[in-house]
């Protein structure tokens, strides 16, 4: 498996080697030694998954403390646009996000440490969305960030006026509003 470091320290790409021939493909999609030996030790709760059409974007979302999430996440079918933000408080990256494509053909997962929002657009017509997170889903510690804050500066795309998106995520406030007590790092 091959590991990528992206411009944000932490934000790891995952890409598998595939073996393939005339019968159909195999690899490993997940290897707990390896994600170890490059993310430190986690243990994964729960997984999720998510169908979703084109122009959907979802997030951007994180947890607050004591239930912030990390999230190592993989497309099984159609193409996103993967995004992480980094949000922790004094980081030298504070602000910053990567984007990154991630399909069922380049089967490239993208690990998002805790103390990163998180979000995604659909570029496919649709999208089959999986991933592992390192805490469970806490309602009561649930969070965001607007999609289009203009000081992150995401290009997801998708035209906004194509964009579909939760009532949640329409109202989420912008980086700089959030009060520093409700980042999570």
């Amino acid at each position: 498996m091959n590991v990528i470091q992206t411009a944000l320290p932490g934000v790891l790409l995952f890409e598998p080697r595939v073996f393939g021939d005339e019968r159909g493909y195999f690899f490993e999609s997940f290897r707990l030694d390896v994600f170890e030996r490059h993310a430190g030790p986690r243990v994964f709760v729960q997984d999720n998954e998510s169908f979703s059409r084109h122009g959907v974007i979802r997030g951007l979302h994180y947890q607050k403390l004591p239930h912030a999430q990390g999230k190592l996440v993989r497309v099984i079918r159609g193409t996103v646009l993967d995004v992480a933000v980094d949000i922790r408080k004094g980081s030298p990256t504070f602000g910053r996000h990567v984007a990154e494509e991630l399909s069922g053909d380049n089967r490239r997962m993208m690990w998002i440490p805790p103390g990163f929002a998180h979000g995604f657009a659909v570029l496919s017509d649709t999208a089959l969305f999986s991933y592992k997170c390192d805490a469970y889903y806490a309602p009561e510690f649930d969070a965001g960030i607007l999609w289009n804050d203009p000081e992150i500066g995401i290009d997801w795309r998708i035209a906004p006026e194509d964009a579909s998106l939760s009532a949640k995520d329409i109202r989420q406030p912008k980086l700089r509003e959030i009060e520093g007590l409700e980042l999570p790092y």
